[in-house]
Protein backbone atom coordinates (compact mmCIF):
# COMPACT_ATOMS: atom_id res chain seq x y z
CA UNK A 1 0.00 0.00 0.00
CA UNK A 2 1.27 3.24 -1.21
CA UNK A 3 2.33 5.78 1.78
CA UNK A 4 2.86 3.02 4.55
CA UNK A 5 5.55 2.44 6.64
CA UNK A 6 6.54 -0.58 8.10
CA UNK A 7 8.98 -0.41 11.43
CA UNK A 8 11.73 -2.83 12.26
CA UNK A 9 14.11 -2.27 14.91
CA UNK A 10 17.71 -3.95 14.87
CA UNK A 11 19.09 -5.13 17.86
CA UNK A 12 22.83 -6.79 17.82
CA UNK A 13 23.86 -9.60 20.68
CA UNK A 14 27.65 -9.55 21.09
CA UNK A 15 27.85 -13.00 22.47
CA UNK A 16 29.77 -16.13 21.79
CA UNK A 17 29.59 -17.03 25.62
CA UNK A 18 27.86 -20.38 24.86
CA UNK A 19 30.27 -22.37 23.46
CA UNK A 20 34.13 -23.14 23.69
CA UNK A 21 35.47 -20.47 21.44
CA UNK A 22 35.24 -16.53 20.44
CA UNK A 23 34.54 -14.71 17.16
CA UNK A 24 31.04 -14.61 17.09
CA UNK A 25 30.75 -11.59 19.88
CA UNK A 26 32.09 -9.24 17.35
CA UNK A 27 29.81 -10.77 14.47
CA UNK A 28 26.97 -7.39 15.07
CA UNK A 29 29.40 -5.02 14.59
CA UNK A 30 31.12 -6.74 11.76
CA UNK A 31 27.65 -6.85 9.67
CA UNK A 32 27.19 -3.32 10.20
CA UNK A 33 30.62 -2.73 9.03
CA UNK A 34 30.59 -4.74 6.11
CA UNK A 35 26.80 -3.16 5.03
CA UNK A 36 24.03 -4.65 5.83
CA UNK A 37 21.67 -1.46 6.13
CA UNK A 38 22.39 -0.56 2.43
CA UNK A 39 21.90 -4.64 1.43
CA UNK A 40 18.41 -4.59 3.37
CA UNK A 41 17.38 -0.84 1.71
CA UNK A 42 17.70 -2.07 -1.18
CA UNK A 43 15.78 -5.48 -0.56
CA UNK A 44 12.45 -4.25 -2.77
CA UNK A 45 10.66 -6.51 -0.44
CA UNK A 46 11.96 -4.43 2.37
CA UNK A 47 11.27 -0.64 0.22
CA UNK A 48 8.94 0.49 2.43
CA UNK A 49 10.23 -0.07 5.79
CA UNK A 50 11.36 2.51 8.21
CA UNK A 51 14.97 0.66 10.32
CA UNK A 52 15.55 1.99 13.70
CA UNK A 53 19.36 0.48 14.85
CA UNK A 54 19.19 0.44 19.24
CA UNK A 55 22.70 -0.83 18.69
CA UNK A 56 24.08 -4.06 20.96
CA UNK A 57 22.98 -5.04 24.19
CA UNK A 58 25.76 -4.61 26.84
CA UNK A 59 28.13 -7.79 27.32
CA UNK A 60 31.65 -7.10 28.46
CA UNK A 61 33.03 -9.44 27.88
CA UNK A 62 31.49 -11.29 24.99
CA UNK A 63 33.56 -14.43 25.35
CA UNK A 64 35.49 -16.42 28.13
CA UNK A 65 36.82 -19.41 27.97
CA UNK A 66 35.35 -22.03 29.97
CA UNK A 67 36.23 -25.79 30.92
CA UNK A 68 32.93 -26.57 32.42
CA UNK A 69 31.54 -29.96 30.82
CA UNK A 70 27.86 -29.25 31.75
CA UNK A 71 27.41 -25.26 31.06
CA UNK A 72 30.02 -22.96 30.03
CA UNK A 73 29.55 -19.58 31.11
CA UNK A 74 26.62 -20.25 32.92
CA UNK A 75 26.54 -17.52 35.62
CA UNK A 76 27.91 -14.96 32.45
CA UNK A 77 24.91 -16.39 30.15
CA UNK A 78 22.26 -15.95 33.19
CA UNK A 79 23.58 -12.60 33.68
CA UNK A 80 23.51 -11.63 29.97
CA UNK A 81 20.20 -12.76 28.68
CA UNK A 82 17.91 -10.77 30.72
CA UNK A 83 19.95 -7.66 29.62
CA UNK A 84 19.43 -8.79 25.98
CA UNK A 85 15.35 -9.35 26.69
CA UNK A 86 15.63 -6.26 28.30
CA UNK A 87 17.29 -4.21 25.31
CA UNK A 88 14.97 -5.96 23.05
CA UNK A 89 12.17 -4.88 24.76
CA UNK A 90 12.88 -1.60 25.63
CA UNK A 91 13.90 -1.30 21.41
CA UNK A 92 10.34 -2.36 20.48
CA UNK A 93 8.51 -0.29 23.16
CA UNK A 94 10.01 2.35 21.64
CA UNK A 95 8.88 1.75 18.42
CA UNK A 96 5.29 1.44 17.28
CA UNK A 97 3.35 -0.80 18.21
CA UNK A 98 3.00 -3.08 14.45
CA UNK A 99 7.26 -2.80 14.89
CA UNK A 100 9.31 -6.19 14.23
CA UNK A 101 12.93 -7.10 15.02
CA UNK A 102 15.90 -8.04 13.21
CA UNK A 103 18.11 -9.75 15.89
CA UNK A 104 21.98 -9.74 15.05
CA UNK A 105 23.63 -12.35 16.55
CA UNK A 106 26.46 -14.12 18.30
CA UNK A 107 25.46 -17.29 18.91
CA UNK A 108 22.07 -18.22 19.38
CA UNK A 109 21.83 -18.30 22.97
CA UNK A 110 20.71 -15.18 21.59
CA UNK A 111 16.81 -15.72 20.49
CA UNK A 112 15.96 -17.26 23.82
CA UNK A 113 16.56 -13.64 24.83
CA UNK A 114 15.18 -12.68 21.79
CA UNK A 115 11.62 -14.58 22.52
CA UNK A 116 11.51 -13.04 26.05
CA UNK A 117 12.37 -9.39 24.97
CA UNK A 118 8.95 -9.77 22.79
CA UNK A 119 7.24 -11.12 25.42
CA UNK A 120 7.67 -8.31 27.65
CA UNK A 121 7.01 -5.60 24.66
CA UNK A 122 4.18 -7.49 23.76
CA UNK A 123 2.30 -8.74 26.68
CA UNK A 124 0.56 -11.67 26.23
CA UNK A 125 1.41 -12.61 23.05
CA UNK A 126 1.34 -16.07 21.63
CA UNK A 127 4.71 -16.96 19.64
CA UNK A 128 4.75 -19.48 17.06
CA UNK A 129 8.69 -20.66 16.35
CA UNK A 130 10.56 -21.34 13.49
CA UNK A 131 14.00 -22.67 14.41
CA UNK A 132 16.27 -23.31 11.36
CA UNK A 133 20.05 -24.91 12.61
CA UNK A 134 21.58 -28.11 11.46
CA UNK A 135 22.00 -28.64 14.61
CA UNK A 136 19.38 -29.97 17.78
CA UNK A 137 20.42 -26.91 20.62
CA UNK A 138 17.56 -29.28 22.03
CA UNK A 139 20.32 -30.34 25.00
CA UNK A 140 20.06 -29.87 28.48
CA UNK A 141 23.38 -29.21 31.21
CA UNK A 142 22.30 -33.16 31.47
CA UNK A 143 22.46 -34.85 28.69
CA UNK A 144 24.96 -32.27 26.88
CA UNK A 145 28.29 -33.79 25.30
CA UNK A 146 30.09 -30.70 25.34
CA UNK A 147 29.01 -28.38 27.78
CA UNK A 148 28.28 -26.00 24.97
CA UNK A 149 25.11 -23.56 26.13
CA UNK A 150 24.74 -22.83 22.53
CA UNK A 151 24.08 -26.33 22.11
CA UNK A 152 20.58 -25.84 24.57
CA UNK A 153 18.43 -22.51 23.54
CA UNK A 154 15.62 -24.16 21.64
CA UNK A 155 15.74 -26.50 24.59
CA UNK A 156 15.62 -23.59 27.18
CA UNK A 157 12.75 -21.60 25.15
CA UNK A 158 10.34 -24.23 25.80
CA UNK A 159 11.23 -24.65 29.52
CA UNK A 160 13.53 -27.49 29.15
CA UNK A 161 17.01 -27.21 31.50
CA UNK A 162 18.44 -26.09 34.76
CA UNK A 163 15.98 -23.68 36.72
CA UNK A 164 18.45 -20.56 36.39
CA UNK A 165 19.04 -20.22 32.99
CA UNK A 166 15.66 -21.11 32.20
CA UNK A 167 14.67 -17.35 34.48
CA UNK A 168 17.58 -15.63 32.17
CA UNK A 169 15.21 -15.91 29.21
CA UNK A 170 11.70 -16.37 30.79
CA UNK A 171 11.06 -19.27 30.11
CA UNK A 172 8.70 -20.95 28.55
CA UNK A 173 7.94 -18.58 26.21
CA UNK A 174 6.10 -20.58 24.10
CA UNK A 175 3.99 -23.97 23.70
CA UNK A 176 6.08 -26.73 22.35
CA UNK A 177 3.83 -28.28 20.02
CA UNK A 178 4.19 -24.30 18.02
CA UNK A 179 7.42 -25.29 17.52
CA UNK A 180 9.18 -26.48 14.49
CA UNK A 181 13.48 -27.27 13.80
CA UNK A 182 13.73 -26.66 10.32
CA UNK A 183 17.19 -28.28 8.68
CA UNK A 184 18.35 -29.95 11.57
CA UNK A 185 20.48 -32.69 10.40
CA UNK A 186 23.64 -32.82 12.99
CA UNK A 187 22.14 -33.99 16.19
CA UNK A 188 23.35 -35.63 19.42
CA UNK A 189 21.53 -39.14 20.13
CA UNK A 190 20.11 -37.86 23.44
CA UNK A 191 18.66 -34.48 21.70
CA UNK A 192 17.19 -36.54 18.91
CA UNK A 193 15.17 -38.50 20.65
CA UNK A 194 14.03 -35.94 22.98
CA UNK A 195 12.95 -34.38 19.91
CA UNK A 196 11.25 -37.01 18.71
CA UNK A 197 9.31 -37.76 22.20
CA UNK A 198 8.54 -33.90 22.29
CA UNK A 199 5.65 -31.99 20.51
CA UNK A 200 8.09 -30.21 18.59
CA UNK A 201 7.75 -30.26 14.74
CA UNK A 202 11.14 -31.24 12.97
CA UNK A 203 11.17 -30.88 8.53
CA UNK A 204 14.58 -32.38 7.76
CA UNK A 205 17.11 -30.92 5.09
CA UNK A 206 16.24 -33.66 2.37
CA UNK A 207 12.20 -33.30 3.13
CA UNK A 208 12.95 -29.17 2.68
CA UNK A 209 14.04 -29.28 -0.16
CA UNK A 210 10.91 -30.92 -2.06
CA UNK A 211 7.53 -29.79 -3.30
CA UNK A 212 6.43 -32.44 -0.67
CA UNK A 213 7.95 -30.93 2.12
CA UNK A 214 7.11 -27.26 1.46
CA UNK A 215 3.30 -28.42 1.66
CA UNK A 216 4.19 -29.95 4.80
CA UNK A 217 5.73 -26.82 5.95
CA UNK A 218 2.52 -24.65 5.18
CA UNK A 219 0.46 -26.96 6.74
CA UNK A 220 1.71 -27.36 9.76
CA UNK A 221 2.20 -23.58 10.08
CA UNK A 222 -1.51 -22.79 8.86
CA UNK A 223 -2.53 -25.14 11.90
CA UNK A 224 0.01 -23.55 14.17
CA UNK A 225 -1.18 -20.00 12.94
CA UNK A 226 -5.22 -21.04 14.19
CA UNK A 227 -3.31 -20.80 18.24
CA UNK A 228 -0.67 -17.69 17.79
CA UNK A 229 -0.63 -13.94 17.50
CA UNK A 230 2.82 -13.74 15.38
CA UNK A 231 6.53 -16.25 14.50
CA UNK A 232 9.22 -15.72 15.50
CA UNK A 233 12.51 -17.22 13.47
CA UNK A 234 15.35 -18.39 14.67
CA UNK A 235 18.02 -18.60 11.75
CA UNK A 236 21.51 -19.58 12.83
CA UNK A 237 22.92 -19.84 9.26
CA UNK A 238 24.80 -23.29 9.87
CA UNK A 239 21.24 -24.34 8.54
CA UNK A 240 22.74 -23.65 5.08
CA UNK A 241 24.78 -26.05 3.02
CA UNK A 242 28.44 -25.38 4.30
CA UNK A 243 29.29 -25.90 0.49
CA UNK A 244 28.09 -22.60 0.12
CA UNK A 245 31.28 -21.18 1.08
CA UNK A 246 29.34 -19.21 4.14
CA UNK A 247 31.38 -17.16 6.98
CA UNK A 248 30.18 -19.03 9.61
CA UNK A 249 31.54 -20.31 12.88
CA UNK A 250 30.33 -23.99 12.59
CA UNK A 251 29.63 -24.69 9.00
CA UNK A 252 27.92 -28.04 8.15
CA UNK A 253 27.32 -30.17 4.92
CA UNK A 254 24.36 -30.84 3.62
CA UNK A 255 22.44 -28.47 4.49
CA UNK A 256 19.52 -26.74 2.82
CA UNK A 257 19.94 -24.00 0.12
CA UNK A 258 18.90 -20.01 0.23
CA UNK A 259 16.47 -21.14 -2.10
CA UNK A 260 15.02 -23.44 0.00
CA UNK A 261 15.63 -21.42 3.27
CA UNK A 262 13.71 -18.38 1.56
CA UNK A 263 10.92 -20.65 -0.06
CA UNK A 264 9.79 -22.15 3.83
CA UNK A 265 10.46 -18.67 5.06
CA UNK A 266 8.08 -17.29 2.22
CA UNK A 267 5.76 -20.17 3.39
CA UNK A 268 5.56 -19.44 7.13
CA UNK A 269 4.62 -15.58 6.07
CA UNK A 270 1.78 -17.09 4.16
CA UNK A 271 0.22 -18.88 7.07
CA UNK A 272 -2.04 -16.50 8.39
CA UNK A 273 0.01 -14.48 11.41
CA UNK A 274 2.52 -12.10 10.66
CA UNK A 275 6.54 -12.75 11.16
CA UNK A 276 6.98 -10.58 14.49
CA UNK A 277 11.06 -11.44 14.43
CA UNK A 278 13.90 -12.65 12.83
CA UNK A 279 17.45 -13.38 14.27
CA UNK A 280 20.18 -14.11 12.30
CA UNK A 281 23.24 -16.25 14.22
CA UNK A 282 26.06 -18.43 13.90
CA UNK A 283 27.70 -15.98 11.17
CA UNK A 284 31.40 -15.46 12.25
CA UNK A 285 34.15 -13.33 9.98
CA UNK A 286 37.64 -14.00 9.85
CA UNK A 287 37.59 -17.59 9.44
CA UNK A 288 36.90 -18.42 6.15
CA UNK A 289 34.03 -18.09 3.90
CA UNK A 290 32.98 -15.29 1.33
CA UNK A 291 31.83 -12.53 3.71
CA UNK A 292 30.26 -10.48 1.20
CA UNK A 293 27.88 -13.08 0.36
CA UNK A 294 27.08 -13.76 4.32
CA UNK A 295 26.17 -10.70 4.63
CA UNK A 296 24.09 -10.42 1.39
CA UNK A 297 22.45 -14.39 2.99
CA UNK A 298 21.23 -11.95 5.97
CA UNK A 299 19.50 -9.91 4.05
CA UNK A 300 17.93 -12.22 1.66
CA UNK A 301 16.52 -14.16 4.68
CA UNK A 302 15.26 -10.82 5.92
CA UNK A 303 13.54 -9.74 3.43
CA UNK A 304 11.83 -13.25 3.23
CA UNK A 305 10.78 -12.78 6.21
CA UNK A 306 9.43 -9.24 6.76
CA UNK A 307 8.42 -8.43 3.48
Amino acid sequence: MTGVVRPVVIVGSPTALGGHFGGMERTPAELRRLGLAERLAARPGLADVAWTDRGDAANDPGWVADPDPRAKNRDRIAAYLPRLAAHVAAGLGAAPVDARLLLLGGDCTSHAGALAGIRRARTGIRLGLAWFDAHGDFNTPDTTPSGNVWGMPFAMALGRGEPDLLAACDAPTLDPAHAALLGGHVLDETESRMLAASPVAHFGTGMLGTDGGQAALGAWAGTVAAHIDAWYVAFDLDALDGAGGWALATPEPDGISPETAVAALRTLARAGRPVIGIGATAVMFGAGGDAQRTVDAVASLAEAALA
